[in-house]
């Protein structure tokens, strides 16, 4: 058996599967019940309420529902969903051993130490009936799975087969019309647990005499007679049920020691040694190959065998061993077929190894003692797929086996640990010494081999004796090399590492739920499978969901949008996939934009998750692409440089902020009509008035003047700054003498040589004048004149999205500067700006008269010129 999940706490006394989820709900000798996700190994929940030990939980097979029973005297139904307790039963006078809930109908059976057995109707919240006749303690009661009948066992060493088939009728208070059917007698102690078989006519009883008994209904008339004692614990027996799908018998007992029986043959078939605690109750899944037991301090969940099928492929087929045959499955034509049988092992094959040369398959498995051992098949030319007999495989014990070559193979030794080369014979050509102490052996490319140890993994050349490279790694369980044997990914429980074919580590990846399979795609993406999703690793080691999955599938081969795998039923299975978000991630990687942009424009991908995936990795040009909210458009414009989408997007939101935010922008790349339009709207007028300075557009900057009059209520400063560049003298004192500096509107007009308007100001001023200096030379302050006159000025380039749309060419993208086409200048008009009518975002255009300019050749042209 497989060990799936360890937990450590208190004293676990009751266990229980969820019929569809991958929950267990176990009760605790301290008075608290837990939820517990097994695939994923954490708690869901606690719950509270039980005074003392609570020694049985059950879940319902349809309804968000479970129910415990503890030494409280109480029974209690909780709604998982919600977490609450909804109500609670009363009426045992003495601890509550088992509760269950009846599979149809609204019932719930519970045994207790006063002796009774009550069957509760959990809808009306009422005792429907007491079954008495038991004379000591009532360890366990159950439902059958199909009839109208419980089976009960107690302390008074008996076993009792009740009719409650005329409950269903009932509808008065509780009396006592269940009858005890049979009683079953043979064991000489107490007996502790008693169940029927899901659909045979059987019975299975556990008891303190060490006995495991097995009783069959003869008919319907005659009693339940005992057809089998099994015999092998050496203490008291605490549980014991039947397998869900396979005819096995399952017990728990004190002696630590946890048994698998064959029902048919009623022999042991293994045991799992406990060492330190006593093993109690006993839980087996309805539906799926799961075991669990609790234990003095806490609870384990077991496999009952393999559920990977072993497997390996070579070319168009697939060979994998199912129902002890090896089986070929062709992926091209989707055909299955029987090709040899195999010797029947206790547990599924572990690997398989084929050689396609020699049509030789190599089958290791686990044994009960905890080694292995390997079967060596020759598959004549013609048998395969006939099915037919053919000689006795060779069998040997070994930790594991695999071929290296052709005709050679590679027996991990179980007593050594040295490597032993044999032919297809079974003839040792080779002995060799490994470098690191070796539990397990993979094949590494012809005559090497990839050494696992505890903590770390070697590539080892059995020809030259030669470690090639090694790579600290945890415990590694498969290993999948790409066609090309350039890189491998390493699978453990839970980390996946890729690494070169020299074990040169490239990524690894976490996993909270465990890892189950993968394979390499076309384009040297891994694609890999856990419990319940398949995913994908780039080779930067990004990785990401493609699918989620209703039960667990083991990759075989991955061709373009369609896995083959194998499910846990060993069938063959093609899923279809939708490949287009990690092929774009993957043409983003290697900078293929020309595929980029094609799948841009014909792919449906996921809009707001790719946008801030292509946002994080530094792509906001094309995150635009997916964009429809114009606030995002906005900022993703603003990122990539596109003023032509930016403009487009601010348009339509019209907001100081954002026209703010293109005007900073726009100025940065040097587009000047943009930055214009951006200023006039916010209304500020001093970039606006130093933007027409430095463009030599003294006729716009003359208008602002007369603007900031008007719109701004006389905005002194304004329109000074605006008389000042224009070196307008008489504005600037026009401007000085409306707001009462007369003083200085003298000195300017005396200055500047307005004698008229300075002896006016003079008359003004009477002894107040101020005096000039003498000896001073006046000269009129004027602005110097542009570098250059209107237009853009290129400072940076913006990438151009629509040259890759059109050119679909790999590699560098073509870049421009981008400008807006139609934009015209507001007029001024009755106090306010006229807005212009933009073109919609369709036609406002992305490409630019010319290219940018580099920064450095511009200003050297620059200082030459003369204005």
């Amino acid at each position: 058996m497989l060990i799936l999940l360890d937990s450590k706490s208190d004293q676990v006394n009751g266990i229980s599967f969820h019929p569809k989820r991958p929950w267990i709900l176990s009760s605790f000798h301290s008075g608290d019940i837990v939820l517990v996700d097994y695939r994923s190994r954490t708690v869901i929940h606690r719950f509270k309420e039980h005074e003392g030990p609570v020694r049985s939980v059950h879940f319902h097979n349809s309804q968000p529902l479970f129910v415990s029973g503890g030494d409280d005297y109480k029974i209690m139904v909780w709604n998982y969903n919600t977490h609450t307790c909804l109500f609670t039963l009363l009426g045992h006078l003495d601890r509550i051993r088992t509760v269950q809930f009846h599979h149809e109908k609204p019932w719930i059976v519970s045994a207790s130490d006063d002796k009774t057995i009550r069957i509760w109707n959990w809808q009306s919240h009422t005792c429907i009936s007491v079954l008495t006749g038991h004379t000591h303690y009532a360890m366990c009661a159950s439902f059958h799975p199909k009839e109208d009948l419980v089976v009960s066992a107690s302390s008074d060493h008996t076993v009792r087969v009740w009719d409650i088939t005329s409950l269903g009728k009932k509808t008065a208070s509780p009396a006592d019309d269940a009858i005890v059917k049979y009683v079953l007698t043979g064991h000489v102690r107490g007996v502790n647990w008693a169940s029927f078989h899901p659909t045979l006519p059987l019975i299975v009883s556990g008891s303190d005499d060490r006995k495991i008994k097995l009783w069959r209904r003869m008919n319907e008339t005659k009693a339940w007679e005992v057809v089998g004692t099994l015999r092998g614990h050496v203490n008291n027996v605490s549980s014991v049920i039947f397998h869900a799908k396979q005819d096995m018998i399952v017990s728990s007992s004190e002696d630590k020691c946890m048994c698998v029986w064959d029902a048919t043959k009623k022999t042991k078939i293994l045991t799992y040694k406990c060492k330190r605690f006593r093993l109690w109750n006993l839980a087996v899944h309805p539906e799926i190959n799961l075991l669990a037991v609790g234990h003095d301090k806490g609870m384990m969940v077991f496999k009952f065998e393999r559920e990977r099928p072993a497997f390996a492929f070579s070319g168009d087929s697939l060979f994998y061993a199912k129902d002890g045959f090896l089986r070929c499955y062709e992926y091209s034509s989707q055909k299955d077929s029987q090709v040899i049988p195999i010797q029947r092992m206790n547990q599924n094959p572990r690997t398989l190894s084929y050689s396609p040369t020699e049509n030789a398959v190599l089958i290791c498995s686990d044994l009960d003692d905890g080694g292995g051992s390997y079967e060596l098949y020759i598959i004549p030319k013609g048998n395969l797929g006939k099915g037919d007999i053919v000689q006795d495989a060779r069998n040997r014990k070994c930790r594991s086996a695999v071929f290296i070559t052709s005709n050679r193979f590679a027996v991990l030794e179980e007593s050594t640990g040295h490597v032993l080369v044999k032919n297809l014979k079974d003839k040792v050509i080779k002995e060799s010494c490994l470098p690191v102490p070796t539990d397990g052996i993979f094949y590494a490319g012809a005559g090497n081999l990839l050494c696992r140890s505890e903590d770390k993994l070697v590539i080892f050349d059995l020809q030259r004796e030669l470690v090639l490279g090694e790579l600290q790694t945890p415990f590694v369980r498969y290993v999948v090399w790409s066609d090309d044997m350039e890189r491998v990914a390493l699978l453990s429980s839970h980390t996946i590492v890729i690494a070169s074919k020299n074990l040169v580590l490239q990524c690894v990846l976490h996993e909270t739920v465990r890892v189950k399979s993968g394979a390499w795609d076309d384009d040297g993406v891994f694609i890999y499978t856990t419990l319940n999703r398949i995913k994908y690793c780039l080779p930067n080691g990004e990785s990401g969901n493609i699918r989620a999955l209703d039960v667990p599938i083991y990759i075989t081969k991955v061709s373009g949008n369609t896995i083959f795998c194998l499910d846990r039923d060993g069938k063959n299975r093609a899923i279809t996939i939708n490949a287009t978000e990690y092929l774009f991630k993957l043409s983003l990687l290697r900078k293929s934009y020309g595929h980029v942009m094609s799948m841009l424009n014909n792919s449906p991908l996921c809009g707001q998750a790719m946008i801030a995936y292509l946002r994080q990795e530094g792509f906001p040009e094309a995150a635009l692409h997916f964009a429809e909210d114009e606030r995002v458009r906005f900022n993703l414009a603003l990122e990539s440089g596109n003023l032509s989408s930016a403009f487009a997007s601010a348009t339509q939101i019209n907001e100081k902020d954002h026209w703010y935010r293109l005007g900073v922008e726009a100025l940065r790349q040097g587009n000047s009509r943009i930055v214009e339009f951006a200023y006039q709207q916010t209304k500020n007028f001093a970039k606006l008035s130093f933007l027409y300075l430095i463009t030599g557009n003294l006729d716009k900057l003359s208008k602002l003047m007369e603007i900031a009059e008007v719109v701004k209520k006389k905005n002194v400063m304004s329109q000074f700054h605006n008389a000042l560049y224009l070196g307008d003298v008489k504005e600037r004192v026009s401007i000085l003498e409306s707001s009462g500096h007369l003083p200085l509107a003298y000195i300017t007009a005396s200055v500047h040589g307005l004698n008229d308007i300075a002896e006016r100001l003079a008359a003004e001023l009477g002894d107040n004048v101020p005096v000039l200096p003498e000896g001073k030379t006046p000269s009129l302050l004027l602005p110097p004149s542009p570098v250059m006159c209107g237009g853009d000025w290129p400072l940076i380039r913006a990438m151009k999205i629509s040259a890759a749309r059109e050119g679909a060419v790999d590699g560098d993208w073509d870049y421009m500067v981008v400008d807006i086409d139609g934009m015209e200048n507001r007029d001024f008009e009755d106090g306010g700006w006229v807005v212009i009518d933009l073109p919609p975002r369709s036609s406002v255009s992305a490409t630019p008269p010319s290219h940018g300019m580099p920064v450095k050749r511009e200003l050297r042209r620059r200082r030459g010129f003369q204005v």
